[in-house]
């Protein structure tokens, strides 16, 4: 079974963040140019919150306001919602699901090492669920 930790060291731990004052605009654009869909929100260096296409869809296109004069610390889902590493992909899975998010901050010790997706996660537990079977498999094949 895969933890956290495992799927960010498959995946990596670049991590991409915006400052709560940042425009939603700025942030929507570093989202597209880095083909993301969430960005981890920073203050001071610390987790702030996250913001994600969501926020920016539900937030602030809906509510008709400036994604140019919108700052981020308006929209953001803060405290974010976070994970240990320690955690297992079903456990993170779980989560999202029950919550209903799609990207999840990984923190230990008030450190932030990552940030793993819903695909992350079902990508993992679906590996997972393979290697079971071909175990079960060949243990009834003798």
């Amino acid at each position: 079974m895969h933890t956290i930790r495992q799927i960010l060291a498959e995946k990596g731990d670049q991590i991409w963040s915006v400052s709560p004052e940042a425009t939603v605009y700025d942030s929507i654009r570093l989202m597209a140019t880095k083909g993301i869909g969430a960005l981890v929100v920073l203050d001071e260096g610390k987790l702030h919150g996250i913001v994600s296409e969501r926020d920016y869809a539900r937030k602030v296109i809906l509510e008709g306001r400036s994604s140019r004069d919108t700052e981020v610390s308006e929209i953001c889902s803060s405290p974010a919602i976070t994970i240990s590493p320690r955690a297992s992909a079903e456990e993170g899975l779980a989560l999202m699901t029950g919550k209903r998010i799609r990207h999840l901050p990984v923190v230990e010790n008030d450190a932030l090492l990552g940030v793993v997706s819903i695909g992350d996660l079902v990508n993992a537990v679906i590996g997972d669920q393979q290697q079971l079977i071909e175990q079960l498999e060949r243990y009834v094949a003798g």
